[in-house]
């Protein structure tokens, strides 16, 4: 407002230079809450999926529960009976919707931290691939951005592949949050959900699977280039299943984001966190991030840094409809080279030194 009366007043003096002196201050005002304003929109949309992630399923199958009991319990009724009959579509390759894909605030999500893709081979569209994602950090949210969304231009990077980003397969019973999760094309991490997906879904498809899972998040820290990936081999033996290539990806930063504490082994945190990991599927974290107005208090948010995913060079492999032992040791061998080769060509550009080794666990 003060700025408005001395261009105002500037034009009443009739001397130009006041009025481009205030016409100068007016823009450079304005562009300054704008860019306030969109540095709050990313903290929003950053904010929302990490509630979502955490919450959204709790959240709704309670008040499902709820609707039951009240008058309204017809429209609770009503969705219990399509969630029967719709069950099974995440294990076909759920509902993907290029809208919500396509919304923009995966864009304000993506320039928050930012996320970036690099692409450093072509795919063909005549091949299925299996990509392994690494590391997990604590929510996989480089992950979720490059090939859940479009807001790092996967479908424009990869023309003609499908991506579908392979999680827990609880998630997909819970209310509301299940046709989220599916309307971005993420789908459960079970044999039969990848087995639909490269056998009887044509060519084109990329399930990408965060290998280290639950066990590998345990570990996540700022500074910590680790990965769980000696005796994951599961992945490789679908792969030689369906003869699906594999990728190797890096997700530089993806454990800058939260800070976590960390659990010795044998201590009565890492025991707990363990129970829940066998027979729940996921591992509790105690971790922080920064707070939604500040970035000196903790809270939710992850704090803002680069992640950048790093796509490596398809190994092919071949179809072995009963792969031996031997097979699947030899092709995981080239798999850890291959992702080991991958984070010494890219490290040095992203921030680490020559010295940095990923280890592997």
């Amino acid at each position: 407002m003060k700025t408005l009366i001395a261009a105002y007043s500037g034009v009443l003096r009739g001397t130009g230079s006041s009025i481009l002196s205030a016409l100068q201050d007016l823009f450079s005002i304005t562009w300054l809450n704008r860019s306030k304003v969109e540095k709050q929109l990313q903290v929003i949309s950053v904010l929302q999926w990490v509630l979502s992630f955490l919450v959204l399923g709790v959240t709704c199958s309670v008040i499902l529960m709820y609707t039951f009991c009240t008058d309204c319990w017809l429209i609770a009724v009503l969705y219990f009976t399509w969630l029967v009959f719709d069950w099974n579509t995440p294990k076909k390759g759920g509902r993907r919707s290029q809208w919500v894909r396509n919304w923009a605030v995966w864009r304000y999500f993506r320039d928050y931290f930012p996320i970036q893709l690099v692409k450093t081979h072509n795919l063909l569209t005549t091949r299925n691939y299996i990509f392994g994602y690494h590391p997990h950090g604590i929510m996989g949210l480089g992950a979720f951005c490059n090939f859940s969304t479009e807001a790092t231009e996967v479908s424009k990077k990869f023309p003609g592949i499908r991506p579908y980003l392979a999680t827990l397969a609880g998630n997909f019973r819970m209310p509301v949050l299940r046709e989220y999760l599916m309307s971005g094309g993420i789908c459960p991490v079970n044999q039969d959900t990848i087995d639909y997906l490269l056998s009887k879904n044509g060519s084109g498809n990329a399930i990408i699977i965060v290998v280290g899972g639950a066990a590998e998040s345990l570990s996540s820290m700022p500074g910590k280039n680790a990965v769980t990936l000696r005796n994951r081999k599961g992945f490789v033996k679908l792969a030689l299943r369906h003869g699906a290539d594999l990728v190797p990806t890096y997700s530089f930063g993806e454990n800058e984001v939260y800070k976590q504490v960390i659990f010795e082994e044998g201590s009565w945190g890492r025991w707990v966190q363990k129970k829940f990991q066998k027979y729940i599927g996921f591992a509790p974290c105690i971790f922080h991030g920064r707070g939604l107005f500040s970035s000196d208090t903790w809270g939710l948010v992850p704090y803002s840094k680069p992640i950048t995913t790093v796509v490596g060079e398809p190994i092919t492999t071949p179809k072995l409809e009963h792969p031996t032992q031997q097979d699947i040791d030899l092709y995981h061998a080239m798999y850890v080279e291959a992702l080991v080769k991958l984070f010494n060509q890219h490290k040095t550009k992203f921030g680490l030194p020559e010295t940095e080794v990923l280890e592997v666990n």
